[in-house]
Protein backbone atom coordinates (compact mmCIF):
# COMPACT_ATOMS: atom_id res chain seq x y z
CA UNK A 1 0.00 0.00 0.00
CA UNK A 2 1.93 2.84 -1.39
CA UNK A 3 4.89 1.04 -0.69
CA UNK A 4 4.80 0.79 3.12
CA UNK A 5 5.55 -2.11 4.78
CA UNK A 6 2.73 -3.53 6.83
CA UNK A 7 4.95 -2.53 10.34
CA UNK A 8 5.28 0.98 9.02
CA UNK A 9 1.40 1.08 8.33
CA UNK A 10 0.78 0.13 11.53
CA UNK A 11 2.46 2.34 13.29
CA UNK A 12 0.51 5.49 11.24
CA UNK A 13 -2.68 3.31 12.48
CA UNK A 14 -1.38 3.38 15.70
CA UNK A 15 -0.63 7.26 15.46
CA UNK A 16 -4.16 8.12 13.76
CA UNK A 17 -6.40 6.34 16.36
CA UNK A 18 -4.19 8.43 18.99
CA UNK A 19 -5.74 11.64 16.87
CA UNK A 20 -2.71 12.19 14.40
CA UNK A 21 -4.34 13.84 11.86
CA UNK A 22 -1.16 13.52 9.69
CA UNK A 23 -0.75 9.95 10.36
CA UNK A 24 -4.35 9.63 9.82
CA UNK A 25 -4.28 11.56 6.15
CA UNK A 26 -1.32 8.78 5.32
CA UNK A 27 -3.26 5.76 6.21
CA UNK A 28 -6.17 7.01 3.95
CA UNK A 29 -4.16 8.15 1.07
CA UNK A 30 -2.13 4.89 1.30
CA UNK A 31 -5.29 2.84 0.82
CA UNK A 32 -7.04 5.01 -1.99
CA UNK A 33 -5.27 3.14 -4.85
CA UNK A 34 -6.16 -0.13 -3.74
CA UNK A 35 -9.55 0.43 -2.29
CA UNK A 36 -10.20 2.66 -6.17
CA UNK A 37 -8.74 -0.14 -8.12
CA UNK A 38 -10.48 -2.94 -6.18
CA UNK A 39 -14.20 -0.91 -6.96
CA UNK A 40 -13.46 0.05 -10.79
CA UNK A 41 -13.28 -4.19 -11.21
CA UNK A 42 -16.06 -4.65 -8.71
CA UNK A 43 -18.36 -1.91 -10.30
CA UNK A 44 -17.15 -1.37 -14.08
CA UNK A 45 -17.00 1.82 -14.45
CA UNK A 46 -14.87 5.01 -13.44
CA UNK A 47 -17.80 7.36 -12.04
CA UNK A 48 -19.18 4.34 -10.08
CA UNK A 49 -15.69 3.33 -8.36
CA UNK A 50 -14.69 6.82 -7.36
CA UNK A 51 -18.26 7.04 -5.06
CA UNK A 52 -17.81 3.96 -3.53
CA UNK A 53 -13.92 4.07 -3.44
CA UNK A 54 -14.40 7.17 -0.84
CA UNK A 55 -17.74 5.26 0.98
CA UNK A 56 -15.47 2.92 1.90
CA UNK A 57 -12.45 5.21 2.46
CA UNK A 58 -15.31 6.66 5.09
CA UNK A 59 -15.38 2.87 6.65
CA UNK A 60 -12.00 2.55 6.89
CA UNK A 61 -11.58 6.07 9.01
CA UNK A 62 -14.81 5.75 11.12
CA UNK A 63 -13.95 1.58 11.83
CA UNK A 64 -9.91 1.96 12.37
CA UNK A 65 -10.14 1.59 16.13
CA UNK A 66 -11.53 -1.73 15.49
CA UNK A 67 -8.31 -3.16 13.71
CA UNK A 68 -6.70 -5.22 15.77
CA UNK A 69 -3.68 -6.51 14.11
CA UNK A 70 -4.57 -9.83 13.51
CA UNK A 71 -3.99 -9.23 10.41
CA UNK A 72 -2.12 -7.58 7.67
CA UNK A 73 -3.62 -3.83 7.40
CA UNK A 74 -4.14 -4.34 3.66
CA UNK A 75 -5.95 -7.62 4.18
CA UNK A 76 -8.26 -5.77 6.79
CA UNK A 77 -8.88 -3.35 3.73
CA UNK A 78 -9.33 -5.73 1.73
CA UNK A 79 -12.02 -7.26 3.92
CA UNK A 80 -13.69 -4.04 4.32
CA UNK A 81 -13.95 -2.71 0.77
CA UNK A 82 -15.07 -6.01 -0.51
CA UNK A 83 -17.68 -6.18 1.67
CA UNK A 84 -19.15 -3.15 1.06
CA UNK A 85 -18.61 -3.95 -2.31
CA UNK A 86 -20.77 -7.18 -2.70
CA UNK A 87 -23.59 -5.40 -1.14
CA UNK A 88 -23.14 -2.02 -3.15
CA UNK A 89 -26.51 -1.69 -5.07
CA UNK A 90 -26.37 2.01 -6.31
CA UNK A 91 -24.05 1.41 -9.58
CA UNK A 92 -25.25 1.13 -13.13
CA UNK A 93 -24.97 -2.60 -13.57
CA UNK A 94 -27.02 -3.26 -9.99
CA UNK A 95 -29.69 -1.61 -12.40
CA UNK A 96 -28.91 -3.28 -16.01
CA UNK A 97 -27.28 -6.40 -14.68
CA UNK A 98 -25.23 -8.40 -17.99
CA UNK A 99 -24.70 -11.80 -18.37
CA UNK A 100 -22.38 -13.59 -21.11
CA UNK A 101 -25.05 -14.92 -22.75
CA UNK A 102 -26.09 -11.27 -23.81
CA UNK A 103 -22.56 -10.06 -24.21
CA UNK A 104 -21.70 -12.86 -26.50
CA UNK A 105 -25.12 -11.82 -28.66
CA UNK A 106 -24.09 -8.01 -28.86
CA UNK A 107 -20.84 -9.11 -30.08
CA UNK A 108 -22.56 -11.92 -32.82
CA UNK A 109 -24.82 -9.21 -33.95
CA UNK A 110 -23.68 -6.01 -33.15
CA UNK A 111 -24.58 -4.40 -37.40
CA UNK A 112 -20.82 -2.26 -36.19
CA UNK A 113 -20.29 -1.78 -39.99
CA UNK A 114 -23.55 -0.08 -40.94
CA UNK A 115 -22.46 3.02 -38.17
CA UNK A 116 -21.22 6.42 -39.47
CA UNK A 117 -17.93 7.76 -38.42
CA UNK A 118 -18.63 9.10 -34.99
CA UNK A 119 -14.84 9.65 -33.49
CA UNK A 120 -14.95 13.22 -33.25
CA UNK A 121 -11.75 13.92 -34.76
CA UNK A 122 -10.03 12.00 -31.93
CA UNK A 123 -7.82 9.26 -33.28
CA UNK A 124 -9.52 6.37 -33.71
CA UNK A 125 -6.58 3.55 -32.69
CA UNK A 126 -6.68 5.64 -29.36
CA UNK A 127 -10.33 4.95 -29.00
CA UNK A 128 -10.00 1.20 -29.53
CA UNK A 129 -7.62 1.22 -27.03
CA UNK A 130 -10.22 2.94 -24.36
CA UNK A 131 -12.90 0.40 -26.23
CA UNK A 132 -10.39 -2.56 -25.41
CA UNK A 133 -9.97 -1.74 -21.66
CA UNK A 134 -13.57 -0.54 -20.57
CA UNK A 135 -15.25 -3.31 -22.63
CA UNK A 136 -12.83 -6.18 -20.74
CA UNK A 137 -13.76 -4.56 -17.06
CA UNK A 138 -17.08 -4.15 -18.02
CA UNK A 139 -17.11 -8.02 -18.62
CA UNK A 140 -16.18 -8.99 -15.30
CA UNK A 141 -19.70 -7.72 -14.63
CA UNK A 142 -21.34 -11.17 -16.26
CA UNK A 143 -20.46 -12.60 -13.03
CA UNK A 144 -21.58 -13.11 -9.41
CA UNK A 145 -20.55 -10.35 -6.85
CA UNK A 146 -18.54 -13.07 -5.18
CA UNK A 147 -17.19 -14.69 -8.06
CA UNK A 148 -15.80 -11.52 -9.70
CA UNK A 149 -13.97 -10.99 -6.10
CA UNK A 150 -12.68 -14.18 -6.42
CA UNK A 151 -11.11 -13.34 -9.54
CA UNK A 152 -10.00 -9.92 -8.61
CA UNK A 153 -8.07 -10.49 -5.87
CA UNK A 154 -6.40 -13.46 -7.44
CA UNK A 155 -6.02 -12.26 -11.08
CA UNK A 156 -5.24 -8.67 -10.65
CA UNK A 157 -4.38 -8.44 -6.82
CA UNK A 158 -2.44 -11.77 -7.23
CA UNK A 159 -2.88 -12.41 -3.60
CA UNK A 160 -2.26 -16.15 -1.74
CA UNK A 161 -5.47 -17.99 -1.21
CA UNK A 162 -4.93 -18.40 2.01
CA UNK A 163 -5.06 -14.06 2.60
CA UNK A 164 -8.21 -14.18 0.02
CA UNK A 165 -9.73 -16.76 1.50
CA UNK A 166 -9.39 -14.75 4.66
CA UNK A 167 -10.84 -12.03 2.95
CA UNK A 168 -14.03 -13.66 1.80
CA UNK A 169 -14.34 -16.43 4.63
CA UNK A 170 -13.94 -19.43 2.60
CA UNK A 171 -10.89 -22.29 2.96
CA UNK A 172 -8.01 -21.73 0.67
CA UNK A 173 -8.62 -24.95 -1.28
CA UNK A 174 -12.12 -23.82 -1.95
CA UNK A 175 -10.84 -20.37 -2.98
CA UNK A 176 -8.49 -21.73 -5.68
CA UNK A 177 -11.23 -23.97 -6.88
CA UNK A 178 -13.46 -21.06 -7.22
CA UNK A 179 -10.64 -19.03 -8.82
CA UNK A 180 -9.76 -22.01 -11.29
CA UNK A 181 -13.42 -21.90 -12.85
CA UNK A 182 -14.00 -18.06 -12.56
CA UNK A 183 -10.84 -17.78 -14.60
CA UNK A 184 -11.85 -20.56 -16.74
CA UNK A 185 -15.35 -19.63 -17.54
CA UNK A 186 -13.58 -16.07 -18.30
CA UNK A 187 -11.26 -17.24 -20.84
CA UNK A 188 -13.37 -19.11 -22.40
CA UNK A 189 -15.90 -16.10 -23.47
CA UNK A 190 -13.01 -14.57 -24.75
CA UNK A 191 -11.25 -17.48 -26.34
CA UNK A 192 -14.78 -17.48 -28.66
CA UNK A 193 -15.90 -13.81 -28.80
CA UNK A 194 -12.69 -10.94 -28.05
CA UNK A 195 -10.44 -10.56 -30.79
CA UNK A 196 -7.54 -8.90 -28.44
CA UNK A 197 -7.06 -11.47 -25.85
CA UNK A 198 -8.56 -14.67 -27.40
CA UNK A 199 -8.96 -16.03 -30.76
CA UNK A 200 -12.65 -14.22 -31.53
CA UNK A 201 -13.36 -12.31 -34.43
CA UNK A 202 -14.26 -9.01 -32.20
CA UNK A 203 -12.08 -6.14 -32.85
CA UNK A 204 -12.54 -3.22 -31.25
CA UNK A 205 -10.94 -0.76 -33.77
CA UNK A 206 -14.50 -2.18 -35.86
CA UNK A 207 -16.94 -1.43 -33.18
CA UNK A 208 -15.84 2.13 -32.14
CA UNK A 209 -18.41 3.70 -33.87
CA UNK A 210 -20.88 1.35 -32.96
CA UNK A 211 -19.86 1.34 -28.89
CA UNK A 212 -20.33 5.42 -29.41
CA UNK A 213 -23.64 5.08 -30.55
CA UNK A 214 -24.83 2.56 -28.21
CA UNK A 215 -23.48 4.94 -25.32
CA UNK A 216 -20.41 2.75 -24.27
CA UNK A 217 -17.99 4.70 -25.62
CA UNK A 218 -17.10 8.72 -25.15
CA UNK A 219 -14.63 9.97 -27.71
CA UNK A 220 -14.74 13.27 -25.04
CA UNK A 221 -13.90 10.95 -22.17
CA UNK A 222 -11.70 8.34 -21.84
CA UNK A 223 -11.16 7.19 -18.50
CA UNK A 224 -8.63 4.57 -19.20
CA UNK A 225 -6.47 5.74 -21.39
CA UNK A 226 -6.16 8.92 -19.47
CA UNK A 227 -6.16 6.99 -16.38
CA UNK A 228 -2.43 6.53 -14.52
CA UNK A 229 -1.48 3.21 -14.73
CA UNK A 230 0.71 2.53 -11.50
CA UNK A 231 2.72 -1.19 -10.12
CA UNK A 232 0.91 -3.40 -8.24
CA UNK A 233 3.34 -2.87 -5.48
CA UNK A 234 2.79 0.50 -5.33
CA UNK A 235 -0.64 -0.55 -3.95
CA UNK A 236 0.06 -3.30 -1.41
CA UNK A 237 3.53 -5.31 -0.32
CA UNK A 238 3.30 -8.67 -2.26
CA UNK A 239 5.51 -10.69 -0.25
CA UNK A 240 4.02 -13.93 -1.52
CA UNK A 241 2.24 -13.75 -4.95
CA UNK A 242 -0.90 -16.12 -5.53
CA UNK A 243 0.33 -19.70 -6.72
CA UNK A 244 -0.80 -20.39 -10.06
CA UNK A 245 -3.74 -22.71 -10.35
CA UNK A 246 -4.18 -22.35 -14.23
CA UNK A 247 -2.92 -21.42 -17.49
CA UNK A 248 -5.09 -18.79 -18.23
CA UNK A 249 -2.71 -15.19 -16.73
CA UNK A 250 -1.72 -14.77 -20.24
CA UNK A 251 -5.85 -13.91 -20.99
CA UNK A 252 -5.95 -11.35 -18.39
CA UNK A 253 -3.06 -8.47 -19.19
CA UNK A 254 -5.93 -6.08 -19.09
CA UNK A 255 -6.17 -5.88 -15.27
CA UNK A 256 -4.07 -3.23 -15.00
CA UNK A 257 -3.95 -0.94 -11.60
CA UNK A 258 -4.85 2.69 -12.13
CA UNK A 259 -3.61 5.62 -9.78
CA UNK A 260 -7.11 6.76 -7.82
CA UNK A 261 -8.34 9.57 -9.56
CA UNK A 262 -7.81 13.39 -8.23
CA UNK A 263 -11.21 13.74 -7.18
CA UNK A 264 -10.62 10.89 -4.75
CA UNK A 265 -7.77 12.35 -3.51
CA UNK A 266 -9.34 15.80 -3.25
CA UNK A 267 -12.13 13.81 -1.47
CA UNK A 268 -9.55 12.53 1.62
CA UNK A 269 -7.94 15.78 2.13
CA UNK A 270 -10.73 17.91 2.30
CA UNK A 271 -12.34 15.43 4.19
CA UNK A 272 -10.00 16.10 6.53
CA UNK A 273 -9.77 19.85 7.07
CA UNK A 274 -14.07 19.48 7.69
CA UNK A 275 -15.52 19.73 10.74
CA UNK A 276 -17.63 16.82 9.84
CA UNK A 277 -13.80 14.74 10.87
CA UNK A 278 -14.37 16.17 14.59
CA UNK A 279 -17.58 15.30 14.70
CA UNK A 280 -16.76 11.56 13.55
CA UNK A 281 -14.22 11.63 16.04
CA UNK A 282 -16.20 12.46 19.06
CA UNK A 283 -18.71 10.14 18.18
CA UNK A 284 -15.82 7.65 18.43
CA UNK A 285 -14.98 8.83 21.71
CA UNK A 286 -18.48 8.45 23.32
CA UNK A 287 -18.76 5.05 21.80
Amino acid sequence: MDQKTNEEMLMFVEKATAGDKEALETVLLSAQDLVFNLSLRMLGTFADAEDAAQDILLKIMTHLSSFQKQSAFSTWVFRIAVNHLKNYKKHMFAQRPLSFEFYGTDIENGKSGEVPDLTQDVEKSLLAEELKLSCTNVMLQCLDAESRCVFVLGTMFKLDSRIAGEILDMTPEAYRQRLSRVRKKMADFLKIYCGEYGGGKCRCEDRVNYAIQSHRLNPKQLDYTEAGEIPLQTMLEVKKAMEETDDFAQNFAFCKPYEAPERTKRFVREFLDSPQLSVIRNAEGRG
